[in-house]
């Protein structure tokens, strides 16, 4: 299993929001590269980097991700605010994979042509659900569409790759969501990404215990909840 710190951007700054709340901000770092060669350093197996200001309409941090992707060499995938094609295609040629969650949903044709451009593997489609159901821009906005449906959609149309969040419990230290992770996990062909909740090692074990492909380290990590170390001797 993975083991993949996040490092969400918002003015620069490395911060982390409770349940997707921007008005609910911690800030952990001011140099976002710093942390980034410092998880690298820890053992961490690939990097999550987030721009929220992009996911919510607000700026962008593209500028700092670049200064990451130049200094780290382990692989890095990028999220938040990827919704032309051309910003999806610029940032997937700098990175390893790219994460994508409002296109996905809104755009199903571009989607199906990134796909063929760029594979599978290279593409991280981003399930973020409140209680079964998704939300997209930002978690602001509800769809309506179901969570396990939507990931067979996906899985029929040829992606393997999801980031799957629970955002009752991202930023919270509650714990994981195990129940819809788990029937995520039992889709054929599905490689999923536990996000959210995650507060100490017993949590990353659980985590594993559902056979997920990743788990995503977020606030237990900066608040030294837990180390990359300790998650790594799990995984």
């Amino acid at each position: 299993m993975k083991i993949i710190p996040a490092i969400d951007l918002m003015g620069g700054k490395v911060v982390r929001l409770y349940k997707g709340d921007p008005n609910q901000k911690t800030i952990y770092s001011t140099n976002p590269v710093q942390i980034a060669k410092q998880w690298e350093s820890d053992g961490a197996d690939i990097l999550h980097l987030v721009d929220l200001d992009a996911t919510l309409g607000l700026g962008s941090n593209l500028d700092i991700i670049k200064k990451i992707l130049e200094t780290v060499s382990i692989p890095v995938e990028v999220a938040g605010g990827l919704r032309d094609k051309s910003l999806v295609t610029e940032v997937a040629n700098l990175s390893e994979r790219i994460v994508l969650g409002t296109l996905a949903f809104k755009d199903k044709s571009l989607l199906k042509s990134l796909l063929s451009e760029l594979g599978p593997k290279k593409i991280v489609i981003s399930v973020d659900h409140k209680d079964g159901e998704i939300v997209i821009h930002g978690w602001q906005k509800d769809t309506g569409i179901k969570l396990i449906p939507a990931i067979k959609e996906f899985l029929d149309m040829g992606f393997t790759e999801f980031l799957l969040t629970n955002v009752s419990r991202d930023g919270t230290l509650e714990g994981p969501d195990l129940e819809f992770l788990e029937q995520a996990c039992n889709l054929p062909n599905a490689h999923i990404i536990a996000s959210g909740g995650i507060s100490n090692v017993n949590d990353i074990q659980k985590v594993k215990e559902k056979n997920a492909f990743g788990v995503i380290l977020g606030k237990a990590l900066y608040e030294n909840r837990l180390s990359i170390g300790d998650a790594k001797k799990l995984s």
